[in-house]
């Protein structure tokens, strides 16, 4: 879930993303994870075997990125305990071609948030791997599969809060250079449309990251998760979902 595969855009300044980034709490105390592949965050739901469709323009490409909620699972090692991650595997193609593949590692806390543990990231040209660039994992590279230069990251990030609020400030990604992200709510309480239907009580999120200037919006639905991105001269639209309803 890089930066540069989430639709990037709006041009805003370096100062403002400092400014946003100065707001975010500290994680204390450190979140527990009893029951940690049980997901029933609204805002960030996983059902394994789900599919998401999303399609779109990225500058004159046509985009589609496939979400698949596998049923593979990984464990890291984090306050002195190992928690169990569930696997949400992104497939991006531009006009056709497969540029990307992501496994990205979530659990639920106790308290309903969800945390980020990392992802393994393999950038494609021409049907082929050519770099691994964004990866990171909590406890950097453990297993032979983990591409070299996989960043070592001490701690997960919150990716999505139990309870979204209006200017609620978080990072979803936090080991710059490798990957920074800061997301702020800006919206709460939404009607979105989108070709996969009419979604209420939706919120929507800036994205920033102190690594470049653009910024990027998304929006939100309960049950859903994410169902539209936006940027300058980039847009991808929930088109269909498997996810059932709770």
């Amino acid at each position: 879930m890089k930066r540069k595969n989430s639709l990037l855009a709006t041009i805003v300044s370096i100062s403002m993303a400092s400014a946003i980034y100065a707001v975010v709490p500290p994680t204390n105390p450190p979140p527990t994870f009893s029951a940690s592949q049980t997901f029933t965050n609204q805002f960030f739901p996983f059902q394994t075997n789900a599919v998401k469709v999303y399609q779109g323009k990225s500058g004159k490409s046509k985009e589609v990125v496939v979400d698949l909620y596998t049923t593979d699972t990984r464990s890291f090692i984090f306050n002195l305990g190992l928690v169990t991650c569930r696997v949400l595997q992104e497939m991006s193609f531009d006009d056709g071609q497969l540029v990307e593949i992501s496994r990205n590692f979530f659990a639920q806390s106790d308290n309903g948030s969800v945390y980020y543990f990392g992802e393994i990231v393999d950038i494609y040209e021409n049907g082929v791997i050519t770099n691994h660039e964004g990866s990171w994992l909590v406890g950097g590279a453990t297993l032979p599969s983990d591409p070299p230069g996989t960043g070592n990251a001490s701690a997960p990030t919150l990716f999505m809060p139990a309870n979204p609020e209006l200017n609620d400030t978080f990072k979803q990604e936090d080991i710059a250079p490798i990957a920074d992200e800061t997301d702020m709510v800006i919206g709460v309480g939404l009607s979105v449309k989108v070709p996969a239907g009419q979604y209420a009580n939706a919120i929507e999120i800036l994205e920033s990251t102190s690594l470049d200037s653009t910024t990027e919006k998304k929006w939100y639905a309960p049950g859903v998760g994410v169902i539209k991105s936006m940027a300058k001269g980039e847009k991808l639209q929930l088109i269909s979902s498997t996810l059932r309803s709770p």
